[in-house]
């Protein structure tokens, strides 16, 4: 009988206790970002759920109703009112944004000083306030002296009051936006276009492929995963249309370029009626969380070129 070695014993328990050594330092590693995230997002979106499902003010008086404040929702004209305004306003700006900062990222894709002054030139209005962009473009656009109506005056042309226009306040925001935020989108893009490896363009050109080719066949299927990211981060960003429309047209006129988290300022910061603005809240989650996500399994199951 073959005797067992005091080592042999000893090699799988000095493996158990390393693993657990490994497994309580990556607990302990990751322990500080758990708490925040529980304290900061987990635990205000499970708040904001109960909240919803009271009637509750600012001065801290509460009262279960269940499901009545969805149900009023679903029957506020001046919500429904929102939700379309928003849906729109992503509409615009959303395949904007991408296809623009695309466009950008391609033209701007090389090495000489002028694409960097450029890169830099569109990058540059994405670190200035949404104060300081709604006002520059509320003097473009107003009609009395503003940009756009004195160049209409030197054609002989009446100045057009965009953001008082029930259907021209809306987009007005939403070009204010794409001037605003185009600079992200395309720096994304740059980023993965510098990734594609320049062997597939060599063997391109060996293949007498042209520009149109070589764009739909190497380069977009080389960025497809950066594109995608970029259009569900932009779906969560423009979803939140609040601080253009609050500045330049106060949700007017006549509610039509009110977006929902202006809705949801007003309802609850205004009136003061925090439940119903609370159960606003969690529509408008539900909202971005659905477009998100039919645009991300939309994508994926593309298949590739």
């Amino acid at each position: 009988m073959t005797a067992r070695s005091p080592q042999g014993e000893a090699g799988p328990r000095t493996a158990w206790s390393a693993a657990a050594g490994e497994a309580r330092s990556g607990a302990l590693f990751v322990a500080p970002y758990l708490l925040a995230f529980i304290v900061l997002l987990v635990y205000p979106l499970l708040s904001g759920m109960w909240l919803s499902l009271h009637k509750a003010d600012l001065f801290g008086g509460s009262q279960f109703i269940g499901a009545e404040n969805y149900a009023r929702l679903l029957h506020d004209a001046v919500f429904l009112r929102s939700v379309r305004n928003t849906c729109y306003f992503v509409l615009l700006t959303v395949p904007a944004l991408t296809l623009t900062g695309l466009g950008l990222a391609l033209a701007l894709n090389n090495g000489s000083r002028r694409s960097a002054l450029l890169r830099g030139l569109f990058f540059s209005s994405s670190v200035l306030s949404v104060t300081i962009v709604t006002l520059i473009w509320r003097m473009v656009l107003i009609p009395d002296g503003g940009l756009v109506a004195n160049l209409l005056a030197r054609f002989g042309l009446s100045p057009v009051p965009f953001l008082s226009d029930a259907h021209l306040a809306l987009p007005a925001i939403a070009v204010t936006t794409i001037w605003w935020c185009i600079g992200l989108p395309m720096m994304l893009f740059l980023a993965a276009l510098q990734q594609v490896p320049p062997d597939l363009y060599e063997a391109a050109a060996l293949d007498n492929a042209g520009r149109w080719r070589t764009l739909l066949s190497i380069t977009l299927p080389s960025i497809r995963r950066t594109a995608i990211v970029v259009v569900v981060m932009e779906i969560i960003l423009q979803f939140q249309l609040f601080g253009q429309a609050q500045i330049m047209t106060l949700g007017g006129p006549n509610n039509a370029s009110l977006p929902i988290v202006l809705f949801i300022y007003q309802i609850g910061f205004q009136r003061w009626d925090i439940g119903y603005a609370a159960a606003a809240s969690e529509i408008l989650f539900c909202i971005i969380l659905a477009a998100a996500m039919i645009q991300y399994f939309a994508a994926r199951g593309r298949p590739r070129a």
